[in-house]
């Protein structure tokens, strides 16, 4: 980014400082995120892939993530 000061065409466009922090919070999420995934194919790239009778199936982790969603959301009468 530039270290000049903003013009007043620039400083129209310059976000409220509680939007620029959630922003912020969100770059770093996905950056967390991103980091997380690369962790992952580091580890498959150096290990291998792991064992299927030690994985979770997919359905299983579906059917609970499902389950955890339907929990949070109050039920309509």
């Amino acid at each position: 980014m530039s270290e000049q000061p903003a013009s007043a065409d620039t400083a129209a466009r310059q976000l409220e400082p509680a939007a620029a922090e959630a922003v912020r919070a969100y770059a770093a999420k996905i950056r967390a995120d991103a980091d997380r995934f690369a962790a992952v194919l580091e580890d498959i790239a150096t290990n291998g892939l792991p064992d299927p009778e030690q994985c979770t199936l997919w359905e299983d982790l579906r059917e609970a993530h499902l389950t955890r969603l339907a929990a949070q959301r109050p039920a309509l009468a």
